[in-house]
């Protein structure tokens, strides 16, 4: 079992930047990549960026691609979602999620973490 915990959430401003951290805890070495998704009120939910924990490679979706960055601290078992000119549109529950090996499914999902950005 994997347990993630999300923080950082909030109310910001259009145009500020906000930082989200996922810490996982359990069985942390079962973790092949850990990843973000968001979703927002009448909306399917949506991928936002994911890391691979050994390598370090990353990938994001369309939406956050050059305003977003996805990061890890291995030592601290945290990802962290650094968020820049936010827009309202990015309003959402921010979700952390771990996958435990190539090809499996998001297996583990933290509680989420809401975003709200204000015009």
């Amino acid at each position: 079992q994997v347990q993630l915990v999300e923080s950082g959430g909030g109310l910001v401003q259009a145009g500020d930047s906000q930082r989200l951290s996922c810490t996982a805890s359990g069985r942390t070495t079962s973790r092949y990549a850990m990843g973000w998704f968001r979703q927002a009120p009448g909306k399917e939910r949506e991928f936002v960026a994911r890391i691979t924990w050994s390598g370090g490679n990353t990938f994001y979706g369309d939406s956050v691609k050059g305003r977003f960055t996805i990061s890890r601290d291995n030592a601290k078992n945290t990802m962290y979602l650094q968020m820049n000119s936010l827009k309202p549109e990015d309003t959402a529950v921010y979700y952390c999620a771990v996958k435990t090996v190539l090809g499996a499914p998001w297996g583990y999902w933290g509680q989420g973490t809401q975003v709200t950005v204000s015009s």
